[in-house]
């Protein structure tokens, strides 16, 4: 039932003038110049939302086609907005942060506006997301000292934001699990709530409905027992693992230094670099991808072997889309010989917070035949998955 208030009449209120210019306006600047039939219901500051909305859309090359948001109109009561760094302060000031973000992603990841980050005014203006980290990603090729050098701080701050987030979640899976042995050192985050109720029980007051605890439990942590395992990460850096690659480097930052844990990251298309030396600075080997080209998925694996020094103690993670770009016979061979010789091979087509995939499934189905494991992790389940083939 509406919990609209009626009237002695029994007919619904009238609805508020106000309320209805805030729909039309919604309404306005969803259809663009297609809505001016709704009549003159904007404020200034949404004709000025309408401009900015106009000059980023005015990129799509289909949009007259369909009727949306022809290139011939510019509105707002300041005049056209021309230029990328202009834009860019226009939707800082007229919209919250989401859509900022989400109007950032479409003018880099759809129209490949790439002035937003290339100009070193957009730069310093611009908050850090990982939107733009990928970006700066695609174009630093372009870019002059001075640009590479704002964009780096730029890159800087993304990833610093992401280690921190992803470090707790990683060193988790490697720091224990929680044991039954009481401690002896009381933490909070270790109180055993459980235990500590049940053995102070008669302790509780019916008529307050309070309990009082004389003895608190915790439990204590056991750390897992680690033999040396090495965990070899070969990342695919075609344009369309940018995700992958970004969590990749931060990953294997995080792994770096664990005990009995010997990270290598190794970047590839149809070349392979190894940057296992700059995996302590994720910033830096970053910085050093090339994203784009071709794929050699088989060279990479055969390069993998390369590097092995115990097999029963070896993980070959390898982050790919399978969509191979030269013998696809020789790369299952290159797998199967790997996973023969004792080795776990991972094929992960995403490693990203979202393990969303986009990959060639036949590919990756005759990798799982031979005894790869493939699928799509999050960079705290990997974590997870290393944990435990080295703690058996």
């Amino acid at each position: 039932m509406s919990d609209q208030t009626l009237p002695a009449s029994g007919q619904p209120s009238p609805v508020q003038p106000d309320l209805l210019r805030a729909d039309l306006e919604r309404w306005r600047l969803v259809l663009g110049e297609a809505g001016e039939a709704l009549g003159e219901c904007m404020s200034d500051e949404a004709m000025a939302q309408d401009a900015a909305l106009d000059w980023l859309y005015s990129h799509d090359g289909e949009a007259a086609s369909r009727g949306v948001r022809p290139t011939t109109r510019a509105g707002g009561p300041g005049g056209s907005v021309v230029a990328a760094v202009d834009w860019l302060g226009q939707v800082h000031r007229l919209f919250p942060q989401e859509t900022v973000e989400r109007l950032e992603r479409e003018a880099i990841e759809r129209f490949g506006i790439t002035d937003i980050v290339t100009n070193p005014d957009v730069l310093r203006r611009v908050t850090p997301n990982q939107t733009l980290l990928k970006a700066v990603l695609h174009t630093k090729h372009l870019m002059d000292p001075q640009v590479l050098a704002l964009a780096r701080t730029l890159v800087a701050r993304v990833v610093d934001d992401l280690v921190k987030k992803m470090a707790t979640e990683v060193r988790r899976s490697f720091f224990g699990t929680r044991s039954p042995r009481r401690s002896v050192v009381p933490r909070a985050a270790d109180f055993d709530i459980r235990r500590t109720v049940r053995a102070n029980l008669g302790r509780y007051d019916p008529a307050t409905g309070r309990l009082t605890i004389e003895t608190p439990y915790f439990t204590s942590r056991t750390r897992r027992h680690v033999e040396r395992w090495q965990v070899i990460l070969l990342v695919d850096q075609s344009g369309s693992m940018t995700d992958s690659v970004i969590h990749s480097a931060v990953t294997a930052a995080c792994l770096w230094g664990l005990p009995g844990l010997k990270t290598h990251l190794v970047a590839f298309d149809t070349e392979v670099v190894d940057l296992t030396s700059d995996v302590e600075d994720p910033v830096e080997l970053l910085m050093k991808v090339q994203l784009g080209g071709g794929t050699d998925i088989a060279r990479a694996v055969r390069y993998a072997a390369t590097l092995v020094e115990n097999p029963r103690r070896t993980i070959v993670a390898l982050i790919t889309d399978f969509y191979e770009g030269g013998d696809e016979h020789d790369l299952v061979q290159q797998v199967s010989g790997l996973v023969n010789g004792g080795l776990l091979v991972l094929g992960l087509a995403a490693l990203d917070a979202d393990a969303n995939p986009a990959y060639d499934r036949a590919t990756a189905q005759r990798l799982a035949n031979v005894g790869a494991h493939v699928g799509a992790m999050t960079p705290g389940e990997l974590a997870e998955f290393v944990a435990e083939a080295v703690g058996r």
